[in-house]
């Protein structure tokens, strides 16, 4: 251990002792070499540690390995950025305002497109994200098509490329497009593009059928339940969490439960395989020079993480002393996963959380031990 590293294993223990997070953990790669710490249990039933085989949920993560996915078709000459959704997907993006001939696959990945943010849709709050309607659906199958409806649904919010605004059902209408141009699934297409060049063996796209995490992993735990009686239709980013079931409500077990992640979130990963993958996307290992310069052309977020900026699946946060990170950030239910580097290359840290609760301030405190500041919040 060093002494960065010690600081880090400190902030680890201190969000078990102080947060109570479930189980933490965080792999820390710079000169120095490899470094994995962790704190808590990956099982509450056994209490087993955790340990750095442990797949977990990489939850919005994925959305990286789409980007990366679509900027090496564009590299390949199967699709360019400037297609529109209309292109390939003809008639899909219509109605309640929506039109597929404005929207651009730039768009879709950047989270410029202005479509309609898909998580307050009401239905999806009720069936998912209160206990009774997680209980009767934890084992949904979605279809793409029931994916894109659901963002389809409600008018756009601006119009195209004039404003942020983070919504999975522009990575969903990605994947089709992966789809349609290749002829193959999605999760074929991730792993021939993203996981096997670079050699990502933890890794893998779960299929939308598929419930659970393959091998060795923690188990998941989630108290992000709406509170019962609360009107879906309130809910915003900024009250949201206000509704939310405190932290004296019971954790349930959402394993092994099926998500409508897909290409906005379906990858399974570990911190050893998220490692490698950030490198490479800080790096440029993995684009050729013109799609590398595309993943990193950022735009400022709204009503995201304050205080960054978001490429294609990748962002740029900001710390308290100035400096700034390049990372690979998602949550899913009962999992949140950062993985955060300096613009060089040269320190990166990967953080996992098997809970989905008091994530922020725990990643907060693995920051300033690994970089020496912690983020800078919000003015």
């Amino acid at each position: 251990m060093t002494a960065i590293t010690d600081k880090v294993q400190e902030a680890l223990d201190w969000s078990v002792a102080e947060l109570g997070v479930t189980g933490i953990v965080a792999h820390v790669q710079d000169e120095s070499g490899n470094w994995f710490g962790s704190a808590g249990v990956a099982d509450l039933e056994t209490g087993r540690r955790r340990e750095p085989a442990d797949r977990f949920h990489a939850g919005s993560c994925g959305k990286a390995y789409t980007s990366a996915a679509v900027l090496q078709l564009a590299a390949e000459g199967t699709l360019s950025m400037d297609d529109t959704v209309e292109q390939w997907l003809p008639g899909v993006v219509s109605g309640n305002g929506n039109d597929g001939g404005k929207i651009t696959i730039r768009h879709l990945i950047t989270h410029t497109s202005g479509l309609w943010v898909t998580g307050w849709d009401r239905d999806v709050v009720r069936r998912f994200h209160t206990r009774a309607g997680w209980a009767e659906n934890s084992r949904y199958v979605w279809t793409v098509d029931e994916l894109l409806k659901v963002q389809l649904s409600k008018p756009p919010i601006f119009e195209p490329g004039e404003g942020f605004a983070y919504t999975n059902g522009g990575y969903h209408l990605a994947g089709a497009i992966i789809e349609k141009a290749t002829g193959r699934s999605y999760e074929k297409e991730v792993e021939r593009t993203v996981i096997q060049p670079l050699g990502l063996t933890g890794t893998y796209a779960r299929p939308l059928p598929e419930a659970g995490l393959r091998g060795q992993h923690a188990r998941l735990y989630s108290r992000m339940f709406i509170k019962d009686g609360v009107d879906p239709a309130i809910l915003t980013t900024q009250n949201y969490e206000a509704h939310l079931m405190g932290p004296d409500a019971d954790p349930v077990d959402v394993t092994d439960s099926t998500t409508f992640g897909w290409a906005a979130g379906g990858v399974m990963s570990t911190t050893g395989d998220m490692l490698r993958f950030t490198r490479a996307m800080i790096e440029g290992t993995l684009l050729p020079p013109a799609q590398h310069r595309e993943m990193w052309a950022t735009v400022p977020t709204t009503d995201w993480i304050p205080n960054t900026r978001y490429g294609t699946g990748v962002s740029q946060w900001t710390l308290a002393d100035g400096s700034v990170l390049h990372a690979v950030a998602g949550m899913a239910n009962g999992s949140a996963a950062i993985t955060m580097g300096t613009p060089d290359g040269r320190r990166l840290v990967s953080m996992n959380t098997n809970c989905d609760w008091n994530w922020f301030p725990a990643f907060d405190r693995v920051i300033e031990a690994a970089f020496g500041s912690p983020y800078l919040r919000p003015q």
